[in-house]
């Protein structure tokens, strides 16, 4: 009696835990936007106008930590991308862009957004970069 006392409070346990949803995958939820590229020559002065990038790296961190990113997904050829099946919760998504002052030639363009139910479609504006 003692063991079905045991196995039931470690059944309840898991139970409860698991139904901890964290961000991530496994939800019915989708995330997409699009990135713009605005062309710059050395002086600053836009080239040609702003276009969608193509084949451009797409990342997302899940919750708000600011650690290595989870996913990443490359544009199709209009620019857009889409992180499918996540659950509720915060999401950051973003791209690098050319910048020419700071540290390393680039720097981190980035959007959060929250998904508060299921099924939900969440439209992020779009990420400008500079090329």
């Amino acid at each position: 009696m003692k063991i079905i006392t045991i196995l039931a409070c470690i059944l309840s346990f898991s139970t409860f835990v698991a139904c901890n949803k964290v961000e991530g995958q496994g939800g019915t939820s989708t995330i997409k936007g699009k990135v713009l590229i605005v062309d710059l020559n050395g002086s600053g002065d836009t080239v040609q106008p702003p276009y969608y990038a193509l084949d451009q790296d797409v990342y997302i961190l899940y919750g708000d930590a600011d650690e290595t990113y989870d996913d990443d997904f490359a544009t199709s050829y209009d620019g857009s991308y889409e992180f499918n099946n996540l659950t509720k919760g915060q999401y950051t998504v973003f791209a690098y862009s050319k910048c020419e002052t700071c540290g390393g030639g680039v720097e981190v363009i980035k959007k959060t957004v929250e998904i508060s139910s299921n099924k939900q479609v969440v439209e992020v504006v779009d990420l400008v970069i500079i090329d």
